[in-house]
């Protein structure tokens, strides 16, 4: 009978061999896929890397990971992770570090940042060539399943985005035909609705309680998407801390770059309407007052209201944050209750 090796802990300077990322000219296009700290952010005629695991290096995604089988130029902000040996495989050293949760081994006082110094020290378990292929193969084999079914949400997303448009920004909601128009201070706006500072009709910063002493759900900022109502990533904290939410409320990155890539997030995952959890203190948790918890998320997600934010943004330059007085300056039109269920 085979005894199989039981997985020895070793630090990842035995096993990684770590490269730093180079800048590249904005707006560059090319065949090769340009990545930072998040995942793709454009693409180069020239490429540096290939079949390797990209780290992000500094800033609101630091420690985040994304594997890249081809060819492919890292930007500055960016470490790039390749196996120190044959005995190591690429795919499988991607969960590994995934896994590892880096970014809780950042440093920094302005941001937070990870150097390769700390990075090799920190332990990892490693089973032997076999297993690690094994490994790799069924969790690859998982997230071909959870790609499919991230493209099936983002279909159904662009669907509710577009009917909210269609409804509340156009105006071309079921019977809008024999509907009655009149005049406003947003334009012209179905007859019964009445325009409201959004403060009005959503609660920002919302007060919530939540008891001290055992596990609190939290929410990073990488836990929400630039494209997607989805909240993927949810930590365990043993006591209270940044934003404060609920089911039903929505959570909007307050912070550059993160607002402009779209990171917002709907909360659903609590066990009971009652639950409570916190997040990053870069959130600016909305919640409904006078439309409907789905209303505000599609709104949150919408080009005015989040051009209207951006333009408030304040402070020093790659660390500006909005206003919470620009919401004042967001004006919508209040659907009748029989339109918003």
């Amino acid at each position: 009978m085979k005894v199989r090796s039981k997985p020895r802990l070793k630090l990842l300077g035995d096993v990684v061999r770590f490269g730093n990322g180079k800048s590249i000219k904005p707006g560059t296009e090319g065949r090769y896929a340009v990545y930072g700290s998040n995942g793709i952010i454009g693409g180069s005629d020239e490429f540096r890397h290939e079949n390797g695991v990209i780290i992000g290096r500094v800033g609101a995604y630091c420690g985040a990971v994304v594997y890249c089988p081809d060819r492919f130029w890292a930007s500055d902000n960016t470490l790039v992770a390749y196996p120190l040996t044959d005995q190591i495989d690429t795919r499988f050293l991607y969960y590994l570090l995934l896994e590892a949760k880096l970014g809780q081994h950042a440093g920094g006082a302005a941001q937070p940042l990870v150097t390769q110094t700390v990075l090799k020290q920190v332990e990892v378990s490693v089973p032997d060539l076999a297993t690690q292929r094994k490994i790799a193969g069924i969790l690859s084999a998982y997230d071909d399943l959870i790609e499919n079914n991230l493209r099936r949400i983002k279909i159904l997303e662009e669907m509710a985005q577009s009917l909210y448009r269609a409804w509340f920004v156009d105006f071309r909601f079921p019977g809008h035909e024999s509907a009655r128009f009149t005049e406003s201070d947003v334009g012209r706006i179905p007859k019964g609705w009445d325009v409201k500072a959004m403060t009005e009709a959503v609660t920002v910063r919302p007060k919530v309680s939540i008891p001290k002493g055992g596990d609190i759900h939290f929410v990073t900022m990488g836990g929400l998407s630039e494209n997607s109502m989805l909240i993927t990533e949810v930590e365990s904290r043993d006591a209270p801390t940044g934003a404060r939410f609920q089911n039903g409320d929505t959570l909007f990155a307050r912070i550059t770059p993160c607002l402009e890539n779209g990171k917002t997030g709907y909360v659903e995952f609590l066990p009971s309407d009652e639950s409570a959890a916190c997040g990053s203190t870069e959130f600016i948790v909305l919640r409904s007052k006078t439309v409907c918890p789905q209303y505000v998320y599609l709104m949150a997600r919408s080009d005015a209201f989040r051009d209207n934010a951006i333009k408030s943004m304040s402070g020093a330059t790659g660390r500006q944050r909005v206003r919470d007085e620009c919401f004042d300056q967001f004006f919508l039109a209040q659907p009748p209750e029989e339109l918003l269920a």
